[in-house]
């Protein structure tokens, strides 16, 4: 998320102050861009008395689950498309769509474990979860691992994001944005260089 993008979502939340609709809205779309940074403005935000926590929270969790069952989707429209299907094993199911091999992490117990392992590792989450949607694993399984992995990670950060954004608007004066910008791209570069070192590995 750029320093615009923060501003922007900020604004926004402070334009709808007093409009819990354009709020939700908002938080939606800003965990769509970015979760972890969404998430943390929407602390940021809920501290300084500009979001309820009421709406806050069930907005983060709607907005990421939903982005996460759209990564699966977009694997399974890939699944459709003759071109991708080359990359997959030659087993097909009747409608043409890759079947998984056999005794794969997409298959039985493994599904769960992986997809709510991923939720906590940065650069995982694109991967195995459009291969989810791809190789048709179980919906129900992935949805709930990845809602049970999402309301710890993210009600995790935005109790971390909430405590140290209230010292950044307490101790800055004047200055608390800048620091506000700082401490969420600070957020955004760490969760950068941990996927990149887990891609080198």
């Amino acid at each position: 998320m750029s320093l615009t993008s923060s501003g922007s979502l900020t604004a926004w939340l402070t334009a709808a102050a007093h409009d819990p609709f354009a709020q939700v809205l908002a938080i939606l779309l800003g965990t769509f861009i970015l979760e972890d940074g969404a998430t943390a403005l929407t602390a940021i935000a809920v501290g300084s008395g500009l979001v309820s926590m009421v709406v806050a929270l069930p907005a983060l969790y709607v907005g990421i689950i939903v982005g996460d069952a759209g990564l699966y989707g977009l694997g399974r429209l890939a699944a459709l498309w003759p071109a991708a299907r080359r990359w997959a094993p030659a087993a097909t199911r009747r409608d043409g769509t890759p079947a998984p091999p056999a005794g794969g992490w997409w298959t039985g117990p493994a599904l769960f474990r992986v997809v709510f392992i991923c939720r906590f590792i940065p650069g995982t989450r694109l991967p195995i979860y459009t291969a989810s949607g791809f190789f048709g694993a179980g919906f129900r399984v992935f949805i709930l691992a990845t809602a049970i992995a999402t309301l710890i990670w993210t009600t995790a950060l935005f109790a971390l994001s909430l405590r140290l954004g209230q010292v950044l608007l307490d101790s800055l004066g004047a200055w608390r944005w800048v620091g506000i910008v700082g401490f969420v791209m600070s957020i955004i570069l760490v969760g950068r260089h941990v996927a990149r070192m887990h891609s080198r590995n």
